[in-house]
């Protein structure tokens, strides 16, 4: 009966998440991160738990051919994890992923030791990991916390934090604009939205993507930019209030000014 409750709340997340899933049917036959989820949670894990680890191991193998997604028998997963697409992905031994989780194509929850113990990474709740992003090492990801696509991640993230770049950093999000148009919701995504709670939709970014955020290294080349800006037109001014005196006498600087708009940073 458990289980099949967990398999009714991962059939109701493609439906939070995924726009294209159209039928119940569609998503127990066509997508692969479910069967690669319930055959870790229905097999795989059990026969580790029972200390049949070859066993285990070799399911694993056959979920990993039959999908494309490579789930270590000891990783621990929580409930209504979403993985999107999945080819690729690879969740470690130590790996502990939260509730209400989404990965997407590509992910790694990788270990950065040979040591044994605690060497992958742990995802707290309603984490996104974009596609292609690397999470290396026994670190914590927090609660809410959103991992750009191709992002590599080496050090903790706090909660409800965005984390983008090679190696990631955290960025911070810009005022939304005054003025933005109303979004027309789908009427199938309200109704199947209405059918599950476990998902805040108005907090869920699909690949992690936001266009509202900035990124701090960014940020801080723009903040050079405007400072050396105004850095050459005082000195512009002291050098024009020279010349009007005479004590200076060569002609002026003809070069543009620098504009920290005209410099695409982004």
């Amino acid at each position: 009966m458990i289980m099949c409750k967990y398999l009714k709340e991962d059939i109701s997340v493609v439906f939070d998440r995924d726009p294209a899933a159209r039928h119940v049917w569609e998503i127990l036959t066509c997508y692969p991160g479910l069967h690669a989820l319930t055959f870790h949670r229905w097999f795989v894990a059990p026969c580790w738990r029972i200390k049949l680890r070859w066993m285990a191991r070799a399911l694993a193998a056959f979920s990993r051919w039959m999908t494309g997604i490579e789930i270590h028998p000891g990783a621990k997963i929580g409930r209504r994890v979403f993985i999107d697409h999945g080819m690729g992905i690879v969740i470690g031994e130590t790996a502990e992923i939260g509730d209400d989780c989404t990965l997407y194509h590509g992910v790694t929850l990788g270990g950065t030791s040979w040591n044994k113990g605690k060497r992958h990474p742990t995802l707290g709740r309603g984490v996104v990991v974009g596609a292609g992003a690397k999470i290396l090492g026994p670190i914590t990801i927090g609660d809410h916390a959103k991992i750009g696509s191709n992002a590599v991640v080496v050090r903790d993230v706090p909660d409800n934090a965005t984390a983008v770049g090679i190696p990631a950093r955290v960025v911070a999000p810009q005022e939304p604009a005054k003025e933005e148009r109303p979004v027309v919701p789908d009427p199938v995504t309200v109704k199947h939205a209405e059918q599950s709670s476990c998902v805040d939709k108005k907090d869920f970014l699909a690949y992690a993507v936001s266009n509202n955020i900035d990124d701090p290294l960014v940020a801080t080349l723009r903040h050079l930019l405007e400072h050396l800006a105004k850095t050459e037109e005082k000195l512009n001014e002291v050098t024009r209030a020279l010349q009007a005196q005479g004590i200076i006498t060569n002609k002026p600087d003809d070069d543009k000014p620098i504009d920290p708009d005209e410099i695409k940073l982004l």
